[in-house]
């Protein structure tokens, strides 16, 4: 079995789409893996992938790279709290956010923190998705060990944190803004309406038409003059052919109509 026909069978028996991430790095941390297990080859790895679950949990979380800390890029943060949400926050009381791939739930609870501070009180829509059943768990649960919270100011940790044990946990009320979701961005289908996108330093991995794919997807997926907000590590190249506008570093605001929505799948995320 060759690395392609390895990739087509991941797709086959486990519904994940190895071939739209770039091929490079995916062999090379696949091959750690192997290395790891002491398989010499791709087909006897393909068949301990299926007999022993640890090692496909292995697999996938060392796939999908949860990586990510609360208000990761300061400067990024400091946009959204002082410039977009400003923005959408003049046209809409209520705002319909969706972090996808959110890991940990760092950034989804980073942008509830902020909604709370602009508008106390107030219920805004969040909703967080991940691939990974194990990290959306972690994120509910939100505990965090304090290295995550190094960009959280001394006034936010004593509002929205308890601290206990050597760890922080997250405002319960806060919590309980968020709804927490399995979907994959290469699979399932992606909802409406929203305000807000966010989905950082997660495309960096994908290739340049998987990237372009999930991009007119987001365009869709959002309202007009809705923005979508990436890590600083990527760049939308062809942001005007995919209907952005670069707003703000990081930033890209959804402009007229955006794409037409024929040939695509669009559904509630799920």
């Amino acid at each position: 079995m060759d690395f392609g026909a390895f990739k087509k069978k991941i797709d086959e028996t486990f519904n994940l789409d190895l071939r739209s991430y770039k091929e490079t790095q995916l062999h090379r941390r696949i091959n750690s893996l192997m290395s790891r297990h002491k398989t010499a080859d791709y087909l006897t790895y393909y068949r301990l992938l299926v007999q022993d679950p640890d090692v496909f949990k292995e697999f996938k979380d060392y796939l999908t790279i949860n990586v990510t800390e609360f208000f990761r890029d300061p400067a990024m943060f400091r946009v959204l709290e002082e410039k977009v949400f400003p923005e959408l926050l003049r046209n809409r009381m209520v705002l319909k956010i969706w972090s996808a791939a959110c890991s940990n739930g760092a950034e989804p609870y980073s942008a509830a923190m902020i909604l709370e501070e602009l508008t106390p009180g107030r219920r805004h829509r969040i909703e967080a998705t991940d691939i990974d059943e194990k990290v959306l768990q972690s994120a509910a649960n939100g505990v965090y060990a304090a290295d995550l919270l190094r960009n959280v100011s001394q006034a936010r940790r004593a509002m929205h944190f308890r601290e206990g044990n050597g760890c922080f946990v997250f405002s319960e009320q806060l919590k309980k803004r968020v709804a927490f979701k399995l979907h994959d961005l290469l699979k399932d289908p992606y909802g409406k309406g929203y305000d807000l996108i966010i989905c950082r330093n997660v495309q960096i991995y994908f290739t340049r038409d998987a990237q372009d794919r999930i991009n007119r997807l987001f365009n869709e997926a959002l309202s007009p003059g809705g923005y979508l907000f990436v890590g600083s590590s990527e760049t939308i190249f062809n942001y005007r052919e995919l209907c952005f506008d670069k707003s703000y570093p990081c930033f890209y605001r959804k402009t007229g109509g955006g794409l037409s929505e024929g040939g695509s799948t669009i559904g509630a995320v799920r």
